[in-house]
């Protein structure tokens, strides 16, 4: 049973989650802080979106904690619909714009899921117009908030467990289902100052949450992709 609290102005739900037993979730209806990974920063129009963030149990193996975000995004897409797609390591895309990002930090037996959703954003800034999308403008009405972050919600506690049970092994069929980047010609920087990306063609992702660069397992960085691959 997960306990929501209802915040009207945060800074992060992720700092409000800290020291947050499991099973504790914090949604804003407006962040002023709110970040995604590698500290980009995450737009949302003030009431329009799903900025929350749940506590779940850490898994007792460090490597496999790391592969969460994979399952926190593949939970949001499945909760979301068919045609949502995760993009490694912790993104869901509709076609080829941004819906959902997620941020995954461990907070001492805990780790702390941030998951930001476009819901019913309409105004996106410039530099976003091309990039990213909302279930509004996809379904061509405004949706239901609530219903939403229960799907997700629900989802999420049962992957979670399984995860807890069985590491990412079992997941992943459902991920080869939705793999944006599979088959795409993808170049990984991994670190800001990396200037020898790994580039070659993306083969999907290994059981330890690797995704595949050609023959290269790569285990974390920021991809770009073309856009026509």
């Amino acid at each position: 049973m997960l306990t929501i609290h209802h915040l009207d102005l945060s800074r992060s739900t992720n700092l409000d989650a800290r020291g947050a037993p499991a099973g504790h979730v914090f949604v804003a209806e407006r962040q002023t802080a709110g970040r995604g990974r590698l500290d980009h920063t995450w737009h949302a129009t003030p009431g329009a979106n799903l900025t929350f963030s749940v506590v779940l149990a850490a898994h007792p193996d460090p490597a496999v904690n790391a592969t969460l975000p994979l399952v926190a995004g593949l939970a949001a897409a499945e909760a979301l619909g068919p045609d949502f797609l995760v993009k490694w390591p912790n993104d869901v895309y509709f076609g080829e714009r941004k819906l959902c990002g997620i941020l995954c930090e461990r907070d001492g037996d805990n780790v702390i899921v941030g998951i930001g959703v476009n819901v019913n954003e309409t105004d996106f800034p410039p530099d976003l117009a091309d990039l990213a999308t909302s279930l509004q403008i996809l379904r061509g009405a405004a949706q239901d908030k609530d219903a939403i972050l229960s799907d997700i919600l629900r989802t999420l506690e049962q992957l979670h467990a399984d995860w807890l049970r069985a590491g990412l092994a079992p997941f992943l069929p459902r991920f080869a289902a939705r793999d944006f980047l599979f088959d795409r010609d993808v170049a990984v920087v991994q670190t800001d100052l990396d200037s020898a990306p790994v580039i070659g063609r993306a083969r999907g992702i290994r059981d330890d949450g690797a995704l595949w660069v050609g023959d290269t397992p790569v285990y974390a960085g920021e991809v770009r992709w073309r856009r026509d691959s």
